[in-house]
């Protein structure tokens, strides 16, 4: 294969369309979860939901909560690990130097979230995954099999120590008829409040210079939290490698006992337990009553990967059918267009919501925020698939693809330069 053809992007009769529904899908919820958080600080990402709302708008934050926060980014990191696998395999077939071409995807990406993180939005995800594809080469020569259970192992093992630790906590203070404590102490709690203000008072009322340092400063202060996610989007990433180098995602009906699995194992068992940790507390106390926080937390992170495999497997088999081909197929543009479009949803959503545009931080009831994500999404439906009858790929995947092979590739489908 020549680079040009390298260069262009996928044609639609290689692509698996399965991916692209699934990534239109994903973009949905990453909006639901992030659109909280366009008008709430970062620093409450720990905290669960705001008990401070309306009956009716702190149910719907449960039911995101449950159903939503934690389930899309997974569901979008299996995917990135699927195009990782998929990339490999046909560089593989077609004698290509995959190493080369892949680092400079990986660090044009890292440039874009950087960009993102800073100029847009202190939300990103892009850093974590450029981070994690750069590790995810450490296992391209590994089996299918072993890169699924490295990949089960690295999500798995944290939060089962978590629940282990935060079980022995309860224990302690059961047996000792101790008071529920914190593992928050004062000088913490301080530090905390302190950097929730300093949010606050740049995002909602500061201007984009004011809220630009703020960005810089959130990024270099959470790198530590950045690395300890990157261990459970690794293994995310691995997970969906599994899945698509297994054959599961291109040829569903020979993997039938696997889906009947997740959909009805996975999902029954990752709902329960959601639920579970929902209702044992869907608010995080870390300063009174950590132990219990723990638990709920670790809980809610061990059911989320199930969840997320159950949503999976259920997209996949509606898209065996014609009526959800008819349903889930509409989305399969804006999941061509995921990255151009998670970056419209962070511009539109910071300028709602920042001080330096409608300044509405804060105003927006839980029920408005769902009902507007509802709306910007189909629009972005639309807009996507108005965009690419017309242009090959998204904006920011064409500067993407341009960056990561040195050339400008050709943005028009070859039909539109003939007469």
């Amino acid at each position: 294969m020549g680079d040009d053809a390298m260069l262009a992007p996928t044609r639609l009769d290689r692509r698996l369309h399965n991916l692209d529904v699934l990534r239109g899908f994903a973009l949905l919820g990453i909006l639901l979860m992030n659109v909280e958080f366009f008008g709430r600080p970062l620093a409450d990402l720990d905290a669960g939901v705001d008990p401070n709302q309306a009956p009716f708008d702190h149910a719907l934050s449960w039911l995101v909560y449950v159903f939503v926060q934690g389930k899309f980014w997974i569901l979008f990191s299996l995917l990135f690990g699927m195009g990782f696998a998929l990339m490999g395999e046909r560089a593989r077939a077609a004698g290509r130097n995959f190493t080369a071409v892949y680092l400079r995807r990986s660090l044009a990406l890292l440039a874009i979230g950087l960009a993102h993180a800073v100029l847009i939005w202190s939300g990103d995800i892009l850093i974590t995954y450029a981070i994690g594809a750069l590790l995810l080469l450490l296992f391209r020569d590994v089996t299918p099999r072993a890169q699924g259970a490295w990949g089960a192992a690295l999500f798995g093992v944290p939060a089962l120590l978590m629940i282990a630790l935060a079980m022995l906590l309860l224990a302690i203070n059961a047996v000792a008829g101790l008071d529920e404590g914190g593992l928050v102490d004062g000088a913490e709690l301080a530090r905390m409040q302190a950097a929730r203000a300093a949010e606050v008072a740049a995002y909602a009322e500061g201007s984009w210079w004011q809220a630009t340092r703020m960005r810089v400063d959130y990024l270099l202060g959470n790198i530590g939290e950045t690395l300890i996610f990157e261990v459970f989007a690794l293994g995310m990433f691995l997970v969906g490698a599994w899945l698509l180098r297994s054959g599961a995602i291109a040829q569903p009906q020979r993997h039938a006992a696997l889906y009947r699995w997740l959909r009805y194992g996975a999902l029954p068992v990752g709902l329960a337990m959601a639920v579970a940790s929902g209702s044992i507390t869907a608010t995080f106390d870390w300063v009174h009553d950590s132990a219990r926080s723990m638990f709920a937390a670790a809980l809610m992170l061990l059911a989320s990967p199930l969840l997320s495999l159950g949503y999976l497997a259920l997209v996949i088999g509606a898209l065996q059918t014609t009526r959800g081909q008819r349903v889930f197929g509409v989305l399969a543009p804006a999941g061509r267009m995921a990255l151009t479009n998670y970056l419209v949803q962070s511009l539109i959503g910071t300028w709602i919501f920042y001080g330096y545009g409608l300044g509405l931080w804060g105003q927006v009831p839980r029920r408005w925020q769902l009902l507007g994500v509802l709306v910007v999404f189909a629009l972005q439906v639309v807009f996507s698939r108005w965009w690419l009858e017309r242009f090959r790929q998204g904006p920011v995947e064409w500067l993407w693809r341009a960056c990561t092979y040195g050339r400008f590739p050709p943005m028009r489908p070859a039909a539109a330069h003939n007469p």
